[in-house]
């Protein structure tokens, strides 16, 4: 959610990082909105304090016997006139309300232009693509060769973007999120957290995912939402809080299931694990003060970058151009990793800061030490990594001529020392 302040004081500031978004000026319209509110709010700030001064009139002409007819006439005239401001107060607030919600928030300053992905920015690389003395395969081609991955199955009961994992496959997908979340702990200092997989549209609204992509989600029957990703949850632990300022940075990481419905996918990666319905992933959040915003935005995005180094997964860093970043974030870094079967980077992760945008939709501030006055949190979020993906990064780059799967030597603890994945 945007500071209407920051709107009246610097209109056209915030025109030019909405149109480094590919947005038409909004500025104009907001503050004609807000202008018409402001108005209405002075209106009724005068008409009750005039009621205040008929009432004081009423009680003295009343003790003193006069006649209070006009006072009690011109009163409900005043009370009348009121209903009617607050009407089109609640008018003009909702429409405030509908505007700001719905506009992206402002990319940083040292973003990179651009209108889409084509236009991402690559900073680094890790790690060289492995040189094959065979064609290699897609992950699904070796999962279905190994008996251990089912989209038939899955799709008999769930129809399309699902899948069935069975024997070490489903194994190996528990033990790359035990890694994860080892990692995360242990390395990073994240608290590791358990979260409802359904939440209310407060929760949503508050990271920004509604009401702008309500067809990306699922919702129940209950007027729940499945989360699409537990950045929802993990960020919504501390909403309408004030947070003492010794708390911060907080720091979250969870596992769990993610639900999406890859609205307008249609068409992309209908095979495989890649884009799914239903998908696992490792979720990293931090609450943080503003002026720890760009460090902790690189120290994130270094923890998801160290679980595919010590998976020996080549893969690259992007900064994400305005046109390609999340509604939520000023700044976004993406990681792709190499997918050999598909001879390309894919994402497997994104790790962005979002300022205050969420904390304003979530009412989360912290008080300040120093004056004592209460600001709003800055907020941060990545994946850490996507489970599925990184499943399938390691089938790609760990295949061997005959099919089978050779384990990567930080995972074998937590495949009870299974060092290849074979045909049974």
């Amino acid at each position: 959610m945007h500071d209407i302040r920051f709107i009246r004081s610097l209109p056209d500031q915030f025109d030019e990082s909405l149109a480094r978004r590919g947005l038409e000026p909004q500025s104009a319209h907001i503050l004609d909105i807000d202008t018409k509110l402001r108005q209405i709010q002075t209106e009724l700030q005068d008409l009750q304090t005039r009621r205040n001064q008929i009432a004081k009139e009423f009680g003295i002409a009343k003790k003193n016997g006069l006649d209070t007819s006009d006072l009690t006439s011109e009163n409900e005239i005043t009370k009348a006139k009121m209903a009617t401001l607050e009407a089109e107060m609640f008018v003009f607030e909702k429409d405030l309300h509908f505007v700001l919600s719905h506009l992206p928030n402002l990319p940083a300053t040292e973003c990179p232009d651009g209108k889409d992905e084509s236009e991402n920015v690559e900073i680094r690389r890790h790690g060289l693509p492995r040189v094959f003395d065979f064609t290699p395969k897609q992950h699904f081609e070796l999962g279905e060769s190994l008996k251990m991955m089912d989209f038939e199955r899955a799709a008999k009961m769930s129809g399309s973007r699902f899948v069935v994992l069975t024997g070490q496959l489903a194994r190996l997908e528990r033990a790359i999120a035990q890694f994860m979340l080892d990692t995360h702990t242990t390395e990073f200092g994240y608290t590791e957290t358990y979260v409802p997989l359904l939440v209310h549209d407060a929760a949503l609204f508050g990271v920004g995912h509604l009401p702008k992509f309500a067809e990306d989600m699922f919702k129940t029957t209950t007027g729940h939402w499945l989360t699409s990703t537990s950045e929802v949850t993990l960020t919504n632990l501390v909403s309408g809080e004030i947070l003492a300022e010794s708390e911060l940075p907080l720091r979250f990481t969870s596992y769990s299931q993610c639900f999406r419905s890859e609205a307008g996918s249609a068409g992309k990666d209908t095979r495989g694990m890649i884009r799914q319905h239903q998908f696992s992933k490792v979720e990293l959040v931090s609450i943080i003060l503003p002026e720890q915003a760009a460090i902790e935005h690189e120290r994130m995005t270094d923890a998801a970058e160290t679980i595919l180094k010590k998976l020996g997964l080549p893969f690259r860093t992007l900064a994400l151009c305005t046109g390609d970043m999340g509604f939520s974030a000023e700044k976004t870094y993406d990681l792709e990793v190499w997918l050999p079967g598909q001879n390309a980077y894919r994402e497997i992760s994104s790790c962005s800061r979002c300022n205050e945008f969420q904390a304003r939709r979530m009412n989360t501030r912290y008080k300040s030490k120093a004056d004592g006055k209460n600001y709003f949190v800055h907020t941060l979020n990545g994946s850490g990594l996507a489970v599925g993906r990184t499943m399938v990064a390691i089938l790609e780059n760990y295949q061997q001529a005959d099919g089978s799967i050779t384990i990567p030597d930080v995972l074998v603890p937590y495949m009870g020392g299974v060092t290849v994945i074979s045909l049974p």
